[in-house]
């Protein structure tokens, strides 16, 4: 009887060590999209037609995703990519920050709830914010402490006071998470951002604008 039950356990180590391994090839499987890059930059002679040929993307898509108004595009601009990406689980590095998959599950749910309706470069941009915040002397070190920022009892992100953070993140605001952790900055280092037609704060409105993008103005403090 004991002997069968030691056979059993052994046969449970191994088990366990199987997955273990599965488990890593998985998660090294998923660390290898992190290479595959949804944004392209123009080079010159590109059309917004033949760069959606290229990509088997509809322009249509591509403006919505970029929050273009009009098809004329320039050499040197960064364009969104509407393609099919796995978001990654591992940790990522930026900077001297470490960033774990609840960061980014953390940094996601405030795109999404922030964000919901915007464009593709406008979820990165409210992502890319929380990490500015990051190299700012004057907010917290941390993804999590940043999102979860009060000042006088008031959240710094209103999703977070009406719990709509909480709200399951759709995909692209989590490949938007990911492309702000790689470097991405639309908003031009801005540390702070409003919509102008529900924002009831006069103080935010004094402060420099570095880029308007869909519904969102993007500012950084005063010079």
């Amino acid at each position: 009887m004991h002997k069968r039950i030691r056979v059993l356990a052994v046969s449970l180590v191994v088990i366990m060590a199987l997955m273990v391994c599965m488990s890593g090839a998985a998660m090294a499987g998923e660390g290898s999209e992190l290479e595959k890059d949804i944004s392209y930059i123009v080079q010159k002679g590109d059309t917004l037609y033949g760069i959606s040929r290229k990509y088997k993307v509809a322009v249509s898509s591509i403006m919505r995703f970029n929050d273009l108004k009009t098809t004329t595009i320039y050499p040197g601009q960064k364009l969104y990519l509407p393609l099919e990406t796995q978001v990654p689980v591992n940790v990522i590095s930026r900077g001297k920050v470490n960033i774990t998959s609840e960061d980014i599950d953390l940094l996601a749910r405030l795109i999404h709830a922030e964000a919901r309706g915007e464009s593709f470069m406008g979820k990165v941009a409210v992502g890319a914010v929380i990490l500015n915040r990051l190299s700012s002397p004057y907010f917290p070190q941390t993804v999590r402490e940043v999102i979860l920022q009060k000042n006088h009892y008031v959240y710094q992100f209103s999703p977070v006071g009406d719990g709509s953070i909480n709200l399951e993140p759709d995909k692209s605001s989590r490949l938007a998470a990911i492309q702000a952790l790689k470097g991405d900055d639309p908003t031009n280092g801005a540390l702070f951002f409003y919509n102008p037609q529900t924002s009831t704060d006069t103080w935010i409105r004094t402060l420099p604008v570095t880029t308007k993008i869909g519904n969102h103005v993007f500012a950084s403090t005063k010079a």
